[in-house]
C-alpha cells in the first residue's frame, strides 16, 4: 500500500525540477548590462546566442581576448606597484633629483593603476554577466579604445620601472612569501566561480574543437592553482616555538616620518619610538666639521636656494660649518610632507620641526651616548679640491674618539676604505660590511655585522652568518609585511623609516605551522573541486532535460507542438507531455492536464 505522503513528495520533487529547468528573461538586467558594455540600450539591438553558436564574432572575440589580457596585465602591475610601497619615498626623491621639483609621483601612479584596473575589471564582469544571460557580446568602440589605453599604460609602466627599479621585482617575489597562501585561496575561489558560465557554454557548444579548447584551458589553470602550493616557500610557515625574537629597530636618518630627516629632532623621535640604534650619513665641511647629510647637495633638505641662490648645486662638503649652521633644515618637511605624516604633528612639534638646522656628527654622537643607542653611518669622501679629501677618515675618527662621549663599541663602522687603518686606530668599533663576501673573507676582515639591502634577505645565509657570530642588518624596511618576513627569516636588525609603526608589532602578520597550512590548502582545493563537479553535473543534466523538452511531442488533434528553449522561456518539465500557453505575455509550459483545458498557442 502506497504511503499517503508519496504524491505530495513527488509533487514537490517535480516542482523543484521545474524550477531548476526554468529560464528567466531578465530584461531590465540585460538592458543595463548591454547598455554599459556595448551601448545597446534598445531591445532590437541585442541578440541571444542559440545552442551551438559562438558568443561573439571574430572581431568581438579578439576584443574579448584583449580585454582579458588587459585585466591580467593591469592586475599584475597594480599588485607589483602596491607591494613596492616600501620604496615609494625613494622613488619620489629619485624623480625630484631628475625633475627638480618634488611631487608624490608614486601615489599618482598607484591611483592611475587602480583606476585602469577597476575600469577593466568592470568590463570583464559585464562580459561574464552577459555571457551568463546568453547574450552576444558587442563591445562599444569607446571601451575598445579604453582597453588599449589600459593595456599600453600597464606595459609601458612595467617596462620603465623594470629598467629603473629592477630590484622591485625582487620585492614582488619576496611579497609572495607572505601573500601567496592568500592569493592561492583567492585564485581558487575566482576560478571556481567561473565554473558556472564555463559549464553553461561548454554544454551548449556544438563543435568538439571549441569545447575541448575551453575545457582544456580551464582545467590547465585549475590544475596549476591546485598544485601551486607545492612550489611555495615561506619562512613564516614554521613549527610552533621556532620563531626567534623580533629584529632590533634602527632609525633610518632618525624617524623621518615624524621629523625632518638627519636632524636632532628626528633622532630624538626615533629614540622615543623605541629604536635600538640610529643610522645616518656623514660628510665633512670645507673647514673640517663632520655633519649629517645624505644628498650630494643641499637642495632637497635645506633652504640653500634662498640663502645661497648661486650655490644651489654646489656639493654640500664645499660649504663651511658656519654657512651650514645658518641653513634651515626643517621647513621643507612641513611644506612637502614627503610621507604624508606632517599633518599628524602637534603645534609644538610643527614649530620645532620648522626651526631644525643641519646637525653635526658630534651632536648626533652625544645624543646616542646619552640614550645608549648604537650608531651606524655611511661616510662620504669629500670631492676633489677639498682640504680633507685624503684625511676624511682620520678626521671622523677624531670626533668619535675625542670630541664625543660615545663608546666605540656603540659604533658600527661601514666604510670599507682604509678598514685596516681604522681597526688599528680603534679596535672597539664594530666593523660592518655593506657587501656579502665569503665567510672566510668576512672573518679575516674582522666583520661582525652585515648591512645589506632587504632584497638580499635569505634565511639560509642569515643562519650561516649567525653561526660564525656575524649579525645581519637589512635596510630600508618600513612596511609591516616586509618586517614580518625579516622576523621570520631570523634577521637581527632592520633600518627603518617607521620605528613607531614596526615597534608596535607583537608578532609577524603571517605566521602558520606547516600542518595548518596543509590543512588550509587541501580543504580549499577539495571544496573547490566538489563545487566545480556539482556545477558541471548540474549544467549537463539541465541541458539534457531542456533538449528533451524542446523536442517532445504533444498529441493534440493528431498534430504536435514544438517550442524552442533557446529563447529562455520559462519551462516546467516534469517528464509528462507538455504544451505551451501564453501567461503574462510569456509562453509558459504546463502539464498535459492544463493543456486540455485551453488551446495551445504562442
Amino acid at each position: 500500500m502506497a504511503s499517503p505522503l508519496s504524491p505530495p513528495r513527488f509533487g514537490r520533487l517535480r516542482g523543484l525540477q521545474g524550477k531548476l529547468l526554468r529560464r528567466y528573461d531578465h530584461q531590465p538586467l540585460v538592458a543595463c548590462l548591454s547598455g554599459l558594455y556595448g551601448c545597446r540600450w534598445r531591445r532590437w539591438e541585442r541578440s541571444r546566442t542559440r545552442p551551438g553558436d559562438c558568443c561573439c564574432d571574430k572581431l568581438e572575440g579578439a576584443s574579448l581576448v584583449l580585454l582579458v589580457a588587459a585585466f591580467c596585465l593591469t592586475l599584475v602591475f597594480l599588485f607589483f606597484w602596491g607591494q613596492a610601497e616600501n620604496d615609494y619615498n625613494d622613488f619620489d626623491w629619485f624623480n625630484f633629483g631628475n625633475l627638480g621639483f618634488w611631487f608624490p609621483w608614486s601615489v599618482v601612479l598607484l591611483v592611475i593603476a587602480a583606476g585602469f584596473f577597476t575600469y577593466v575589471t568592470v568590463l570583464v564582469l559585464l562580459a561574464v554577466c552577459l555571457l551568463s544571460e546568453s547574450q552576444k557580446l558587442y563591445l562599444h568602440w569607446s571601451h575598445k579604445i579604453g582597453i588599449l589605453v589600459s593595456l599600453t599604460f600597464s606595459v609601458v609602466a612595467t617596462a620603465v620601472l623594470s629598467d629603473l627599479w629592477s630590484k622591485e621585482w625582487t620585492t614582488l617575489l619576496l611579497s609572495f612569501q607572505v601573500t601567496a597562501p592568500y592569493l592561492h585561496v583567492g585564485g581558487v575561489l575566482l576560478v571556481t566561480a567561473l565554473a558556472w558560465p564555463i559549464a553553461f557554454y561548454f554544454f551548449r557548444m556544438s563543435g568538439r574543437g571549441r569545447r575541448g579548447l575551453i575545457l582544456g584551458v580551464y582545467l590547465s589553470v585549475l590544475s596549476a592553482l591546485y598544485l601551486l602550493p607545492l612550489g611555495l616557500y615561506s619562512p613564516c610557515i614554521k613549527e610552533d616555538g621556532t620563531l626567534g625574537p623580533a629584529p632590533a629597530l634602527i632609525g633610518h636618518r632618525g624617524a623621518p616620518m615624524l621629523a625632518p630627516e638627519n636632524t636632532l629632532m628626528s633622532f630624538e623621535k626615533a629614540v622615543e619610538a623605541g629604536s635600538d640604534g640610529l643610522e645616518t650619513d656623514v660628510t665633512i665641511s670645507v673647514d673640517g666639521v663632520p655633519f649629517l647629510m645624505h644628498d650630494h647637495t643641499l637642495r632637497r633638505t635645506t633652504n640653500v636656494h634662498q640663502a645661497f641662490p648661486n650655490r644651489t648645486d654646489t656639493p654640500a662638503a664645499m660649504f663651511s660649518w658656519a654657512e651650514l649652521e645658518s641653513l634651515n633644515a626643517g621647513a621643507w618637511f612641513l611644506s612637502l610632507n614627503p610621507f604624508g605624516t606632517a599633518g599628524s604633528l602637534g603645534a609644538e612639534d610643527r614649530l620645532r620641526a620648522a626651526k631644525q638646522t643641519v646637525c653635526s656628527l658630534q651632536a648626533f654622537l652625544q645624543l646616542a651616548a646619552r640614550t645608549d643607542r648604537r650608531v651606524i653611518f655611511d661616510l662620504y669622501r669629500p670631492p676633489r679640491g677639498h682640504p680633507f679629501r685624503d684625511s676624511w677618515i682620520q678626521r671622523t675618527l677624531e670626533v668619535v674618539q675625542n670630541e664625543s662621549s660615545i663608546r666605540s663599541s656603540q659604533g658600527l663602522w661601514v666604510p670599507s676604505d682604509l678598514r685596516s687603518l681604522v681597526q688599528e686606530l680603534d679596535s672597539e668599533l664594530q666593523q660592518t660590511s655593506g657587501s656579502r663576501f665569503p665567510l672566510e673573507e668576512l672573518q679575516s676582515s674582522g666583520i661582525v655585522t652585515l648591512n645589506l639591502h632587504y632584497s638580499a634577505m635569505s634565511p639560509r645565509l642569515t643562519s650561516e652568518y649567525a653561526a660564525v657570530n656575524i649579525t645581519t642588518n637589512l635596510y630600508v624596511v618600513s612596511q609591516p609585511w616586509l618586517f614580518s618576513l625579516a622576523w621570520c627569516s631570523g634577521v637581527h636588525s632592520v633600518t627603518t623609516n617607521a620605528p613607531q609603526l614596526l615597534g608596535s608589532l607583537r608578532s609577524p602578520l603571517f605566521l602558520m605551522s606547516p600542518d595548518e597550512y596543509d590543512l588550509m590548502w587541501i580543504l580549499t582545493d577539495l571544496v573547490s573541486l566538489v563545487l566545480i563537479f556539482i556545477i558541471f553535473i548540474f549544467h549537463w543534466w539541465r541541458e539534457r532535460r531542456l533538449t528533451s523538452c524542446s523536442s517532445s511531442v504533444t498529441p493534440e488533434n493528431g498534430t504536435y507542438s514544438k517550442f524552442s528553449t533557446d529563447l529562455h522561456l520559462p519551462v516546467s518539465c516534469s517528464g509528462l507531455p507538455t504544451s505551451c500557453s501564453p501567461v503574462h505575455s510569456l509562453p509558459v509550459c504546463s502539464s498535459t492536464t492544463s493543456a486540455r483545458q485551453q488551446s495551445p498557442s504562442f
